[in-house]
C-alpha cells in the first residue's frame, strides 16, 4: 500500500514538472542567433527608456509596466498575439536589467502556462555593454 501511494506521488510531481512551462534565461549572443529563426523579441520597457538607448534591432516595444508599475495584461497579450505567427513561436522578453522580464517571463510561463518564453537574463544593459546595434525609437513628435 505505502509503494502504491509512494508511485502516485511520483507520478504526481514528474507529471507536472515535465508538463510546466518554463522560462529560460538567454545571453545577448543566443538572441542575437534567434533573431534569424523567427523569434518574436518584445521589449517591454517604457518609451522614455526606448528612446534613450534605442532597442534591439528587429524587436517590437510594448510597453508592459507603465512608470507606475501598472500593467493592462489583457491588452499587452492581445499585441503580443498580433504579432505572433504562430502559437509555438518563441517569444523572447527584453528589459533594462531582466528584472521585469524576468516577471512578465514568469508570469507567462508558470500563470498561462505558455511555452517557448525567454528574456534576456540582463536585459538591455548586457546588450549595450557588448556594443552589439541597437534601432532608434522616436516619439511621434520627434524627428529622427
Amino acid at each position: 500500500m505505502l509503494i502504491k501511494y509512494a508511485f502516485i506521488l511520483f507520478f504526481l510531481f514528474t507529471t507536472k514538472t515535465l508538463s510546466a512551462a518554463e522560462l529560460i534565461n538567454l545571453t545577448a549572443n543566443d538572441i542575437n542567433n534567434k533573431l534569424n529563426n523567427n523569434a518574436l523579441v518584445i521589449d517591454i520597457r517604457t518609451p522614455e527608456e526606448w528612446q534613450q538607448t534605442g532597442v534591439i534591432p528587429g524587436s517590437h516595444p510594448i510597453m508592459f509596466f507603465d512608470k507606475d508599475g501598472k500593467s493592462d495584461t489583457k491588452q499587452w497579450l492581445a499585441a503580443v498575439k498580433q504579432l505572433q505567427t504562430s502559437p509555438d513561436q518563441e517569444i523572447i522578453l527584453v528589459c533594462r536589467s531582466g528584472g521585469r522580464s524576468g516577471k512578465v517571463g514568469h508570469f507567462l510561463t508558470d500563470q498561462l502556462n505558455m511555452s517557448h518564453v525567454s528574456h534576456l537574463a540582463n536585459g538591455i544593459s548586457s546588450w549595450l555593454k557588448e556594443k552589439r546595434p541597437t534601432q532608434k525609437m522616436c516619439s511621434p513628435t520627434q524627428t529622427c
